[in-house]
């Protein structure tokens, strides 16, 4: 199991998520880009995790990217944790829910989007809920 608050085996993950979502989620995969419908949602909100509910990135923070995933700059504080990825011949920095440790993607320093911070989170629309606000 993880050490993050919220703790499933396999099986309970598999019975509250669709195949594609544990494959990416638990299994650390990728979506196929452009394929998620939050890349292009732009509407005041927040996005959470699919896995477990927990608030991860904010309207105000996300971008257009072009990549073909959902692009934020920053998170809700505490809503993500970074690992060192090594895998595909290449070191790249991950990023997981801080609460259940499910797979988002991956964030990328230094290519100019012209944020305040210079970084682009790139995520598995799969990987998120949208949830948009009803203030308006």
């Amino acid at each position: 199991m993880s050490d993050h608050p919220v703790k499933k085996s396999d099986s309970e993950w598999q019975a509250i998520l669709s195949p594609e979502q544990f494959r990416v989620l638990r299994e650390k995969g990728t979506e196929r880009p452009g394929s998620s419908k939050l890349d292009h949602t732009f509407n005041e909100g927040v996005y959470t995790c699919a896995g477990c509910d927990a608030p991860l990135y904010t309207s105000k923070t996300k971008f257009n990217s072009g990549c073909g995933w959902p692009a934020f700059y920053d998170t809700v504080p505490g809503a993500v944790v970074r690992h060192e990825d090594r895998s595909m011949f290449m070191t790249r920095t991950e990023i997981v829910c801080a609460n259940c440790g499910g797979h988002l993607g991956h964030v990328f320093k230094g290519e100019k989007f012209g944020n305040p911070i210079d970084e682009r989170h790139c995520v598995n629309g799969i990987s998120l809920n949208f949830k948009e606000d009803e203030k308006k």
